[in-house]
């Protein structure tokens, strides 16, 4: 059996043009996949810069933390410490006020050259809480600032 020129000719023309649709359909899918492969190092590379700012902003927070912390404890200790020095009798704590003139008012009608004002002994340990949490709400507050400031303030606006 033989096979006549002109069918040759079609069936070579068929596989050539079949075996040309092949390679430019792979051809294709080296593009899509190269491209997708910049696309995916140009996300690693957007990844890895977002999560060193991360990390640096981590390691402010904390440094910011643990330095308003060392001094909130400083505060808390002299606090503690006049409390103790107080109930020791080696300070006192006094009231500074002032007794308006009554009107009107003629002689002495108090006590002469009376000793300064003190607070209550009852009334000792509220102030010290007072104190303290002053100290607290002051540590918040610098605290809050700074992170503010160097944190949030110096971090690049995010896409």
């Amino acid at each position: 059996m033989t096979i006549s020129p002109l069918r040759l000719a079609l069936f070579l023309l068929v596989v050539g043009l079949l075996t040309w649709c092949a390679f430019e359909y792979q051809g294709n899918q080296l593009d899509v996949a190269r491209a997708d492969l910049v696309d995916a190092a140009a996300d690693l590379h957007t990844e890895r810069e977002a999560a060193r700012l991360a990390g640096e902003q981590l390691a402010a927070r904390d440094q910011l933390d643990t330095h308003h912390t060392q001094e909130l404890n400083s505060a808390r200790s002299q606090i503690n410490a006049l409390q103790l020095a107080v109930a020791d009798g080696r300070y006192r704590l006094r009231i500074k006020a002032v007794c308006p003139a009554m009107p009107g008012a003629t002689g002495a009608a108090g006590l002469a050259d009376a000793d300064t004002a003190e607070l209550a002994a009852d009334a000792r340990p509220d102030y010290f809480t007072l104190r303290d949490q002053l100290a607290l709400s002051r540590q918040m507050i610098l605290g809050l600032q700074d992170y503010i400031r160097q944190v949030v303030q110096r971090t690049p606006a995010q896409p």
